[in-house]
């Protein structure tokens, strides 16, 4: 028996069986196993101890002077070892590891802040890097894998069998306080002919979809300023500068501020949805399903568009 054969938990297991039955013969008989086994495995453990554990005698075996002095480091020793080995079958199954989420900047505080809040005290051990970005940059941060998950909008049509929507949304023209065209409660798409526009950089998915609806209704979108910065449209909003599109999360705090005007554009309608997407290629891990499970949980599931 080699030195790290003396080191298995059952070799000392038989150890302590022996030391309490005190017989070899009435632990065979009671664990029903042969007796020659356990002799020889008891005397490969002493072999490798180079002492006896146990003397012999008529009735049985009793501790040597070492096996007395052995036996409490032993007990000790397999009592730690069984506590670890239910740790780690109770950890079977706990979400361990590190999750790169993107966000746009509208859902943050409605859905990922109490997302967060939840996974600190169900998931100590998920790592969760989050970075902010406009939904016009998110296609390239899952492309690239510097995402593995993300919070964005998505067209109705563009959405994949595994992503998983949160709330769906109208869309709003946005304008200035005491702004004529979004005094109404809906406002025609035809409405947005010639209007000066604030809207992200190219290359957008959501401008993609701007130009073509405009493209078929006859005209081409008026767009004075790109920006991939929500604050940067907004403000261009409250300064007079252009009139935007956005959806009704982006839109606080400055409508309940009265600084901001908004009407849901109609004819056609442009929805949208918020999800829980995930990049191409990835497979989800246990802190992936935690931090979906904790998004999901914090989301709004129907919408709740802004009165005018």
């Amino acid at each position: 028996m080699s030195d790290l054969s003396m080191m298995r938990p059952a070799a000392w297991q038989l150890f302590l069986d022996v030391a309490e039955e005190g017989s070899l013969s009435r632990l065979a008989l009671r664990q029903e196993r042969a007796q020659p086994q356990l002799s020889r495995q008891l005397a490969e453990l002493e072999t490798a101890c180079g002492t006896p554990l146990f003397v012999r005698h008529a009735r049985g075996l009793h501790l040597s002077e070492y096996g007395q002095w052995v036996l409490p480091l032993v007990r000790g020793w397999l009592a730690q070892t069984q506590a670890v080995q239910n740790e780690i079958r109770h950890g079977v199954g706990v979400a361990v590891g590190e999750v790169r989420l993107g966000v746009i900047p509208s859902a943050v505080r409605p859905v990922v802040m109490p997302a967060l809040a939840t996974l600190r005290t169900q998931h100590p051990l998920v790592r969760l890097i989050v970075t902010e970005a406009l939904d016009s940059q998110m296609d390239h941060s899952l492309q690239s894998a510097s995402v593995d998950m993300a919070v964005r909008y998505l067209h109705p049509a563009g959405l994949r069998p595994a992503d998983e929507v949160l709330q769906t949304v109208g869309t709003y023209l946005v304008g200035p306080p005491g702004d004529a065209l979004t005094r109404r409660k809906t406002v025609s798409f035809a409405a947005l002919k010639g209007l000066p526009l604030v809207l992200p950089c190219r290359p957008s998915a959501w401008r993609d979809t701007l130009d073509g609806l405009a493209q078929q209704h006859g005209f081409a979108l008026n767009v004075v300023l790109q920006a991939d910065s929500l604050l940067v449209q907004k403000e261009s909003v409250m300064q007079g500068v252009a009139h935007t599109l956005l959806g009704p999360l982006a839109l606080e705090p400055e409508r309940a501020q009265k600084r901001l005007q908004v009407s849901l554009l109609v004819d056609p309608p442009l929805p949208r949805a918020i999800v829980l997407t995930q990049r191409a290629g990835l497979s989800l891990n246990l802190a992936h399903r935690a931090v979906a499970d904790a998004i999901m949980a914090s989301s709004p599931r129907t919408g709740r568009p802004p009165t005018a």
